[in-house]
């Protein structure tokens, strides 16, 4: 087997040395995205910046406070910050999901209760706990065709509230996906080189590559043309296994949906039987019931009798289909007359 070889710059490219074998860090995010904003606190600045279109230059100011699925059991959002008096909370998303409401809805409980318990604060107390206000933002990149802006609600989950909920939470949606909402990639030059780097991966996906080999020709392709460089480089490894377990994911989630509606067609099925066969057997015993009453009634059973011992009323007995009696014809045959032979002389 030829040995894989490192990408070297032009400048430098007089040969090639075989490439390191990076081992990916088992403790490393699994989305790229958040891996990005989280450890460059300049990106994470520049994007709030783009977002809010503030100014803020000071990025020691960003206190992370994302939620750890150790501390959290099954709790983690992406990424979540605090910046100016405002609980910042990113997502990013390839898959719609119109729950995400609901989940900020549980991030935000997560993260005022462990704000809480650091400001030793006692909310059964009469003074007032001042809390930032939250911001949710939702980061798309996924195949579907979505708007560049868009706002879900939680209030679209009480579809029986009469009036107005008492509990409403707004989430922002933006399109990530190159080509749209230039003016908020052209803010973040980080944001716009993922969307760059992912468009790639997408379009080598649609030439026929497979996952592996379109994050593979996507890593050289935006090393070679400067995108991402200081991460792809040093980082390729870990890269490739965090794109590759987003992937698994998409594919595992398509995969548990074709099994969801199968096991629900199954199911429906199933019930459509026994409901048809418990429908069956009552009126088959509904029948029954009908024509032995009718054969009693012609056999001279009266009305009253019939009603005091079913329970039925005199007017259900009374509708019974009745059969005519049928007559009786006799198999013998008719005897015929012997006609008298005449007397012998």
């Amino acid at each position: 087997m030829n040995p894989r070889m490192e990408f070297v710059p032009r400048k430098n490219r007089r040969f090639r040395l075989p490439l390191r074998r990076f081992t990916g860090n088992r403790n490393v995010k699994d989305r790229l995205f958040c891996y990005i904003f989280e450890h460059d606190r300049e990106a994470l600045l520049q994007l709030y910046n783009a977002l809010n279109h503030t100014d803020y230059q000071d990025s020691q100011a960003l206190q992370i406070v994302t939620l750890d699925n150790v501390v959290y059991m099954s709790m983690k959002n992406d990424v979540a910050f605090l910046l100016a008096g405002a609980l910042n909370l990113y997502e990013h998303q390839s898959t719609f999901c119109p729950n995400l409401p609901l989940r900020f809805l549980l991030y935000i409980a997560a993260e005022y209760e462990g704000l809480v318990a650091r400001m030793k604060a006692n909310i059964y107390g009469q003074t007032l706990i001042p809390l930032p206000a939250p911001q949710c933002v939702v980061f798309y990149n996924g195949d579907d065709e979505m708007p560049d802006e868009q706002y879900l609600h939680l209030a679209d989950a009480f579809p029986n509230a009469k009036g107005a909920p008492c509990l409403e939470l707004t989430v922002r949606m933006l399109n990530i996906n190159y080509g749209h909402n230039s003016q908020l990639t052209a803010g973040c030059r980080r944001l716009e080189e993922y969307s760059l780097f992912v468009d790639c991966i997408k379009a080598y996906r649609k030439n026929g590559s497979s996952a592996v080999q379109a994050i593979e020709n996507a890593v050289v392709y935006c090393i070679d043309h400067g995108i991402m460089e200081d991460i792809l480089l040093p980082f390729r490894a870990e890269v490739t296994k965090m794109l590759l377990t987003e992937y698994n994911e998409k594919k595992y989630m398509r995969m548990f949906r074709k099994e969801a509606r199968e096991e629900g067609l199954k199911e429906g099925l199933k019930e459509g039987r026994t409901l048809g066969l418990q429908e069956g057997l009552q009126q088959g015993l509904q029948q029954g019931q009908n024509r032995l009453l009718s054969t009693m009634l012609q056999n001279g059973a009266s009305p009253e009798y019939l009603s005091k011992m079913t329970g039925l009323s005199l007017s259900e007995i009374e509708t019974l289909p009745q059969t005519k009696n049928k007559k009786h014809v006799s198999s013998q045959k008719p005897s015929r007359k012997r006609k008298k032979r005449p007397a012998r002389r």
